[in-house]
């Protein structure tokens, strides 16, 4: 009776000295302190959020969607992003196991010979095994039948870590959605990367034709005497510039297109595109929502979310470290020391059950160390958490402020390159009656062209503008 007191007191100072560590390092409340997201985008108050639409209804150029199905099926880093799925689904199925009893079939046997001057070889060599023989001095030893062991998860450390690991799946399957996302947004970026560079060539070969125009027109004033050798040359520099403009465009669309095979998986070759669908067409009107949408739609802020739910789950898996841990083993079979005699029943009849109560001691600072990694880890994940959620907010709010003054731009760049063709018209017919000088045409024609060319760059910006706050709000992988 005393002796079990003593057992149990030792037990019970046993589990407290365990615990005690567990308490010696926790989170700092401080590191859970985060601003709240603002209830709109200061800029726009829009309640539909844009974000759910399928990327079909916002890029209605067939030729578009066709490129975007291409890449959904061989885009390279899709592939791998569902390969870190079936990884994470492994992990998760490879963290439940534990949960539950092994249960093995099990064949072994076991030759023993004890040293002569031993207590065990001197007592076999007077004992009986069968009526009339001894043990033998080699004793062989066969067993065949069933293992079994399970721990018992008392504190949740294992339900933990399978919670973990659960989590950690569900962030890879966000990380594919960002993927999709990114994927739907770089191949629409090079898209109208590659229109705009199209409506640039179409202007420079526009240009092309009014500078040979312009320099037969020099070139005969030049035979009559209107016109000098100085004007010739002049006129027939601008016009070796803007061809060399051209091949230059001819080489970057190339690339363009290459750059899309490469997002698509697949080897260089011509992209099928509406070349003049740039000016055609207007962007499709992108509404924001509400930022709190962000938290359910942006896959990076579901990712991050995800990853501190893991890492509050490791926390808990290493705080249970600290507890006792009780494990059962069991065996059930057949055991003799004959083949012969194995399946003799019920004589061969075996079984083993054993509970194991283990409580850390002596290796307690890797345990501590463990903790206190969790804990950095989960304190990091957090940051990480609302990092991405004030980016995802700073990144709509730009976009909404670009897309606003892009609009202004382009309607004051559109009057002024209509105004600037104008300019080349009066100035060429000024020219022919001595009215303006040679001078007066380059600059007109340098001005319209360099006009032109930015008209161009703030369409395209203006559809990839569109498709950045699409992004941005978390649409494209719906």
């Amino acid at each position: 009776m005393i002796l079990r007191n003593h057992i149990a007191i030792a037990l019970v100072v046993t589990f407290l000295f365990a615990c005690k560590s567990s308490k010696n390092s926790t989170t700092s409340s401080s590191a859970f302190s985060g601003q709240k997201m603002p209830e709109t985008f200061a800029t726009n108050n829009d309640t539909i959020n844009s974000a759910k639409l399928n990327w079909k209804e916002l890029f209605v150029d067939t030729n578009l969607q066709t490129l975007l199905d291409v890449g959904l099926k061989n885009n390279f880093d899709l592939l791998a992003a569902l390969q870190r799925m079936e990884t994470a689904n492994a992990s998760v199925l490879q963290n439940k196991g534990p949960l539950f009893p092994t249960l093995n079939t099990s064949f072994s046997f076991w030759q023993r010979k004890f040293g002569y001057y031993t207590m065990d070889d001197a007592g076999n060599r007077v004992t009986e095994i069968e009526p009339g023989k001894v043990i033998p001095t080699n004793l062989p030893d066969y067993f065949v039948g069933l293992q079994t062991s399970w721990e018992v998860d008392v504190w949740g450390k294992l339900k933990n870590k399978k919670k973990a690991a659960v989590a950690r799946y569900l962030a890879t399957v966000q990380g594919k959605n960002l993927v999709v996302t990114n994927l739907i947004s770089n191949v629409a970026h090079n898209y109208y990367e590659l229109l705009a560079l199209d409506a640039e060539l179409e202007i420079i070969k526009e240009t092309i034709k009014l500078e040979e125009n312009a320099l037969d027109l020099v070139s005969t004033q030049k035979q009559v005497g209107v016109a000098n050798e100085l004007a010739v040359q002049q006129f027939k520099a601008q016009l070796l510039n803007t061809k060399s403009l051209e091949f230059e465009l001819q080489q970057q669309i190339y690339e363009c297109e290459s750059k899309i095979n490469f997002i698509l998986g697949r080897f260089p070759e011509k992209i099928v595109r509406d070349k003049s669908r740039l000016f055609k067409t207007t962007p499709f009107k992108i509404n924001t929502g509400i930022p709190a949408n962000l938290l359910q739609n942006r896959p990076d802020i579901q990712q991050a979310e995800l990853e501190l739910i893991a890492a509050k789950a490791d926390l808990k898996a290493a705080k249970a470290t600290f507890y006792p841990s009780l494990s059962i083993n069991g065996t059930l079979g057949f055991q003799g020391y004959r083949a012969a005699l194995l399946f003799t029943n019920p004589q061969s009849l075996a079984y083993s059950l054993l509970g194991n109560l283990l409580t850390p001691l002596v290796n307690r600072s890797a345990i501590k160390a463990a903790f206190k990694s969790a804990n950095a880890l989960q304190v990091e994940a957090l940051y990480s958490y609302q990092k991405a959620s004030l980016n995802a907010y700073v990144e709509v709010y730009n976009q909404v402020a670009k897309i606003k003054n892009i609009d202004q731009a382009i309607a004051f760049k559109t009057e002024e390159t209509n105004a600037m063709s104008k300019s080349i018209e009066t100035a060429n017919d000024l020219f022919k009656y001595g009215k303006a000088s040679y001078l007066e045409i380059l600059l007109s024609q340098k001005g319209a062209l360099e006009t032109k060319i930015q008209l161009i760059e703030y369409k395209k910006r203006q559809f990839i503008c569109t498709v950045d706050l699409y992004k941005a709000l978390g649409g494209g992988w719906q």
